[in-house]
């Protein structure tokens, strides 16, 4: 199987938890937003929002609200020169039907498919990304004033790499598919 320049871009992408100090353009944050946008989701739902955090004072009191106490271990994000908030919104009523009927919860799916074309695209432009679930996601709705029925899912510290980590090892792809006959 021969590499594709997509191929390759999914397999040099890492999780970075060390970042330089260089701010990021907002045009570079911009365009990993519209990498976002473009993702495809159940009935067109599009259920996300980001709220960009780049304001150094700002986030510094954002990250002490999130990233203590059993959340400490992530820490590591608020080096990064930006952090980004995914917000959720389960969807339009279709796909919330389609949530209850499957009990499926697609919203999480979609947002999935988001953050990563998020992560490629900062990957692209050379910039380092980590997916974080691991926060206080009641101080983070309360601090962004998030609304009811909306949800911070989860928070992506961006930034230039600092660090080159080793690749995390993969189970081969004869142990995840098959062919059904």
């Amino acid at each position: 199987m021969q590499d594709t320049k997509f191929l390759e871009l999914v397999k040099s992408r890492k999780s970075i938890r060390k970042y330089k100090d260089t701010p990021v353009d907002k045009e570079k944050i911009m365009q990993c937003i519209e990498a976002s946008r473009l993702a495809p989701s159940a009935c067109n739902s599009q259920p996300w929002r980001f709220i960009v955090i780049d304001n150094p004072q700002t986030k510094e009191t954002f990250c002490n609200e999130v990233f203590s106490g059993v959340f400490k271990r992530t820490q590591f994000a608020a080096k990064a020169p930006v952090i980004v908030a995914l917000i959720s919104d389960k969807g339009n009523l279709l796909s919330k039907i389609g949530n209850v009927v499957r009990t499926t919860q697609f919203w999480l799916i979609n947002i999935g498919i988001a953050v990563e074309n998020f992560c490629l695209q900062a990957s692209d432009i050379g910039l380092g990304t980590c997916m974080l679930g691991w926060f206080n996601q009641k101080a983070a709705d309360r601090f962004l004033k998030i609304p009811k029925g909306q949800k911070t899912e989860l928070l992506i510290s961006l930034g230039y790499p600092d660090e080159n980590p080793d690749f995390r090892p993969r189970k081969t792809i004869e142990k995840i598919s098959e062919f059904y006959k």
